[in-house]
């Protein structure tokens, strides 16, 4: 081994912020909360936005899917950038064009300037999550560590979760575009305080001769674009029974492969995927993947089913999120009381079960439920999720080496993004296809041969005689009356059984739980 090796190696070993470390944690958190509060504050003012650029809402559901294409191509870069620009550097342009891009949404004067705009955010965005992951993962050690990745969970959390409620009480009280306006101080401070206080490692500093890997820029494009595609559009189409969903799908899948063999083969690659080696951050990331696309799923259809089948204003289906936010506060706080007493390990295993009790809870909802019926459940979900991402997302990286961490972050929030939009995507046809499943299963029941269903016909047909003047015109109302009520309980079921499988997918993935090391990070 060379000196200049050792040296460096060296370097890895004992380097530790010459500041405060809980200092650096302000501009890193307060990006993060940002990006993260992005994800959701616009689902419950697309109807509003749709309706301001003339669209539909199945066109407008592309500010939000923009968003996460555009990050889901940055977060990969994100090795590359920091040693092209520095760490630090990267951060505060990532930034800054994070907040002039938020100015742009919130100045559009067409959907496609506003998807434009979105995009841009999102590749601005994107890189900010997984660095501030690397820069908490770095800087603190032991307990400090602990409640550092507390605190990051907490926001990583919290933020999509109050974004609906936030983003409700600002489309209803002012404007849709303030809900981009608001970021804009935010993000001038956050650049601010990473000027004041953040610092970069001896491996996260910028390096001479750094070349990007274009091919592997251009599979990776090729894989995620055609898959968001087909991931918005393909409910619409009947999936692959439209043949350019299937042609987009073959792409992408071609795209897929040809990346994650480019960046083995290659020798300059994106993203390292040697980090998969290590058994604790291949098995977090699977249930990750799948975490995620549970929250971002239950955060997408929770709301709708509120305004749609319980006639919530935007603001008050947000507001039904807010639970959510105090479970996670209080997991939090007991995670504090609690301290090192219980491992990571069991800490996950409370969670896993938390959310698949929650996810449960509400697959009861029913139209008659009381506010109560939606808060306690949220409340344990929401205290679940800090059981679960906190333990999990430390858990990934704890065996890691320090120079690992920002690539590992990126490759991870990368995978998350993926299975985020899967989440989103998926449950859309989850209620489209169980609508169907118990639709036919209830019109099953509207017969001759069923009294109930005579009866219930007769008397709505005895209300409507005035009204529509004759026996057969009133037959006939009472009978469209009985048949709309169908439809919506098929579609309230579809709901309740969409519940059910996400808190089956938690439930399944509680073994995977026993497969972790805990072990501290490894020097490099």
């Amino acid at each position: 081994m060379t000196e200049e090796i050792k040296t460096d190696i060296q370097q890895v070993e004992e380097w530790r912020p010459k500041g405060n470390p809980w200092l650096m944690l302000l501009p890193v958190m307060l990006a993060t909360f940002m990006f993260a509060l992005d994800e959701t504050v616009a689902n419950v003012a697309l109807p509003h936005i749709a309706g301001s650029y003339s669209v539909s809402r199945q066109e407008s559901m592309w500010v939000l899917t923009s968003y996460l294409m555009a990050s889901s191509i940055a977060i990969p870069m994100i090795d590359f950038f920091c040693k092209l620009c520095g760490r630090k550097n990267y951060f505060m342009l990532s930034v800054l064009i994070f907040t002039v891009a938020s100015f742009m949404c919130g100045v559009s004067n067409s959907i496609g300037m506003m998807v434009v705009a979105r995009a841009l955010q999102g590749f601005g965005g994107g890189s900010l999550m997984p660095m501030a992951q690397s820069v908490v993962m770095e800087s603190f050690t032991g307990e400090a560590r602990n409640k550092a990745m507390a605190f990051f969970g907490l926001v990583v959390i919290v933020a999509p979760i109050i974004g609906p409620a936030l983003g409700g009480w600002i489309t209803d009280n002012w404007s849709w575009p303030y809900i981009f306006f608001i970021n804009l101080p935010f993000g001038a401070l956050s650049a601010f305080l990473a000027q004041q206080y953040l610092e970069d490692p001896p491996y996260a500093r910028r390096q001479k001769n750094i070349k990007l890997d274009k091919f592997g820029f251009l599979f990776l494009c090729l894989w995620l674009v055609p898959l968001q595609v087909v991931f918005d559009k393909g409910n619409d189409a009947d999936w692959f029974n439209a043949p350019w969903i299937c042609w987009l799908t073959a792409l992408a899948v071609i795209g897929c492969v040809a990346f994650f063999m480019s960046q083995h083969y290659g020798k300059n690659p994106i993203v390292k995927l040697d980090v998969f080696k290590d058994k604790n951050f291949t098995c977090g990331t699977i249930m990750l993947i799948l975490i995620y696309g549970v929250l971002l799923a239950t955060l997408a259809i929770l709301p709708q089913l509120l305004q749609y089948m319980l006639g919530y204003d935007a603001f008050l289906s947000g507001l039904a999120m807010m639970p959510r936010g105090v479970g996670a506060l209080v997991s939090l706080l007991i995670f504090a009381q609690l301290g090192g007493r219980l491992s990571y390990r069991n800490y996950g295993l409370i969670g896993l079960v938390c959310l698949g009790a929650g996810g449960w809870m509400l697959s009861d909802l029913n139209l008659q439920i009381s506010m109560s019926s939606i808060i306690i459940p949220n409340l344990v979900f929401g205290m679940g999720l800090v059981f679960t991402m906190m333990p999990i997302t430390t858990l990934s990286c704890i065996t890691l080496r320090n120079d690992q961490m920002t690539n590992a972050s990126g490759l991870q929030n990368l995978l998350k993004t993926i299975g985020g939009a899967i989440g989103t995507s998926l449950v859309a046809t989850m209620i489209s296809r169980f609508s169907q499943i118990h639709q036919n299963g209830l019109v099953k029941s509207m017969t001759e041969t069923n009294p109930v269903f005579m009866e219930r016909l007769q008397n709505y047909a005895g209300a409507l005689y005035y009204t529509a003047g004759e026996k057969l015109q009133a037959t006939y109302m009472a009978g469209k009356l009985l048949y709309n009520q169908l439809i919506q309980q098929s579609t309230l079921c579809a709901y309740m059984t969409s519940f059910k499988v996400f808190a089956a997918a938690c439930i399944v993935i509680i073994p995977l739980m026993l497969v972790f090391k805990e072990e501290h990070n490894k020097p490099a």
